[in-house]
């Protein structure tokens, strides 16, 4: 399959209804979407095949791309095409109304809504619906319910198409079968075609989806504008915008039922086109939860916030019941077991193969999981949240697990599938974790080995400043006994192991942008790491050093990159993980939930940096909040 089958990544744009999402091109096809939730089997995958794995495209006859927008302070797209004198505009969401604010058992229309309306002059419209579900490995049939409607099958599942008219066929392949249809629309015709993941034929008429669309609007719109924002926010500054693009992603990728946040909405993405890195984010990550919620702090979306580490916690505590042994990330609905396994029937974007489902990592070690889960309970009750005494005993737990461990190798933030290393950010977040409980502790007046916490935490600070930190280098590197940089060593300050006007995190820094830094994005590392081929530049990791440059005073230098980024966003505001410094294409998978989530906390740092708020909790890492909490004079002991 040629390159020219598949559009560049950057080309899509995401709806969805907090439970599931999809993927629709400027070409009008829908090329990714899964029912009923976001880590479900596809249903439409042609973004991994473009022959095999189904799509729905609407758009009209002899027009190629068109340009998209969404409806401000929504995630509901418009698609627009121009065609001689027609005008043809399709309209695309997923039904939702009433409040979407925090966490909620109310089931979701699991339906996508394409409203298609021509203006100025007649148009052909054509559509082309293949759905191919479990990934594209189960035998679909289509066939015909009553006028207009058509049922797809396969293996117990069912999606029904309603509102197809005009010249109809239903064609068949090696893959499976395709409904084409031709509809002839006049100026200022409407046409709604909706498809259900159901296997009835339910009436749809026109008026019913604008009703729908009118309250799915206003639904995004309500909790855009929630009533927990103040005078003061993000929302009111240049960057007004993207910051509130960013936010309508994270919740776009939040769901529902339990507050869990995907990394991505996709799975295997490549991060570089034609290789193996191809990895499945349809889960939760421990990784960065704090920073997660302090994005969502920033927006005021509290709830939200809440809701997220309360998840993140209470699936943590509860899978550890039976034998202590965290994980790095969990399913959307806590799971556990997410065993990775390769589909080789699909040929992956762009001929990258393997297409990976599940994810191996899960059962990786990671050291800074550990200083994950406590900092993620500290900033829950920095903004309004509780310690219970369910959750302080597991923290407890968690922090002996941190002293117990802290000398071991691990794999590290990253993931590298390789021999464990002891790596310094690794030793950092052990360090966090036991930095955090003792501040808990010490503020409300918890039981707690001090201590013995005190007593290790300041072993792991000697070690780190020992063997992390390359005097050669000048900066801290990746792992001990190593001279390559990482980026995560740029959260060392923030995370408040050291302050931002020391030597050894200028260093870092300056050494960062030597080497790290490339066309104003910054690589993650660049060593090798057991795997073949190369890798995009990380926009979280960018973001990480924007926030770092703008607490270490280096506030233009921050304002550059941080603008740099601002123009990579696609046409539409979203982010993939990872870019081609030399193109500015988007890699990896997409949208990214940590690319938007470092935007949003760079915005805040930026903007503390030029005026703190008062009555506001100070950002992490920031120096009002490094004298809360002792941190101003070198780091806790």
């Amino acid at each position: 399959m040629s390159d020219n089958s598949y559009l560049p990544i950057s080309s899509y744009a995401a709806i969805g209804n907090t439970r599931t999402a999809a993927l629709v091109g400027l070409d009008g096809c829908i090329d990714w979407c899964c029912f009923p939730d976001l880590d479900s089997p596809s249903v439409f995958a042609a973004i991994l095949d473009a022959r095999k794995g189904g799509r729905w495209r609407v758009a009209p006859s002899g027009v190629r791309l068109g340009t998209q927008r969404y409806i401000p302070e929504t995630n509901v797209l418009e698609t627009r095409f121009e065609h001689d004198d027609a005008t043809v505009t399709v309209t695309d969401f997923m039904p939702l109304e009433g409040s979407l604010v925090g966490v909620t058992s109310d089931p979701v229309d699991a339906a996508i809504y394409r409203l298609v309306k021509c203006e100025r002059a007649s148009a052909t419209i054509e559509i082309d619906w293949s759905p191919r579900f479990d990934y594209a490995r189960a035998r679909t049939e289509i066939r015909q319910l009553a006028a207009g409607v058509f049922l797809a099958s396969a293996g117990g599942e069912s999606l029904v198409l309603n509102g197809v008219g005009g010249d109809v066929t239903i064609t068949h392949d090696d893959y499976g079968p395709t409904l084409r249809a031709r509809i002839d629309l006049a100026p200022g015709e409407q046409r709604a075609l909706v498809m259900r993941y159901s296997d009835g034929a339910a009436a749809e008429s026109h008026d019913d989806a604008l009703h729908l669309l009118e309250e799915t609007v206003e639904a995004w719109r309500a909790w855009v504008h929630t009533d927990e924002r103040d005078d003061y926010d993000l929302f009111t500054g240049k960057w007004r915008d993207h910051i509130v693009r960013s936010s309508l992603v994270l919740k776009l990728l939040t769901h529902r039922h339990t507050g869990a946040m995907a990394a991505a909405l996709t799975t295997s993405l490549p991060e570089h086109i034609g290789g193996v890195r191809n990895w499945d984010y349809r889960y939760t990550w421990l990784r960065d939860s704090a920073f997660t919620a302090q994005a969502l702090f920033a927006v005021e979306h509290r709830t939200e916030a809440l809701d997220f580490l309360s998840f993140v916690e209470r699936v943590s505590a509860s899978k550890t019941r039976e034998g202590f042994a965290l994980q790095i990330m969990y399913g959307l609905h806590g799971e556990t077991e997410l065993q990775e396994m390769t589909l080789d029937h699909l040929e992956g974007y762009r001929g990258s193969r393997p297409v990976r489902i599940g994810n191996a990592a899960a059962k990786q070690r990671q050291l800074d999981v550990y200083g994950e889960l406590v900092n993620a309970a500290y900033e829950l009750v920095r903004f309004g949240g509780s310690i219970e005494p369910d959750l302080w005993s597991f923290l407890t737990a968690v922090v002996n697990a941190a002293c117990d461990v802290w000398r071991e190798p691990g794999e590290g933030i990253w993931e590298i599938r390789g021999a464990p290393r002891h790596y310094t950010f690794g030793k950092v977040m052990a360090w966090v974790a036991m930095d955090r409980a003792i501040r808990l502790a010490e503020q409300y007046s918890l039981e707690a080995p001090i201590e013995r916490w005190r007593h290790t935490r300041s072993a792991v600070r000697e070690c780190i400043l020992t063997e992390g930190y390359d005097a050669s280098v000048g900066a801290f590197v990746q792992s001990f006994g190593s001279t390559e940089l990482d980026a995560s060593n740029l959260l060392i300050p923030i995370v408040e192991f050291l302050p931002f006007d020391d030597p050894r995190v200028q260093g870092t820094l300056d050494r960062t942008l030597e080497r790290l830094t490339h066309n104003g994005v910054v690589y993650r590392y660049l060593n090798e790491d057991g795997l073949p081929g190369s890798e995009g530049a990380f926009g979280l990791c960018t973001f990480w050093l924007i926030s770092a440059l703008a607490l270490a005073g280096r506030r233009d230098e921050a304002l550059e990159l941080f603008e740099g980024m601002v123009s990579r966003a696609n046409h539409v505001g979203l982010y993939a993980e990872e870019f081609d410094p030399r193109t500015n294409e988007f890699l990896g998978n997409f949208p990214q939930a940590f690319s938007h989530i470092g935007l949003i906390n760079s915005a805040l740092y930026l903007a503390h940096a030029e005026r703190p708020v008062p009555d506001k909790p100070a950002p992490v890492g920031s120096a009002a909040h490094r004298v809360e909490t002792g941190h101003d004079s070198g780091g806790a002991q």
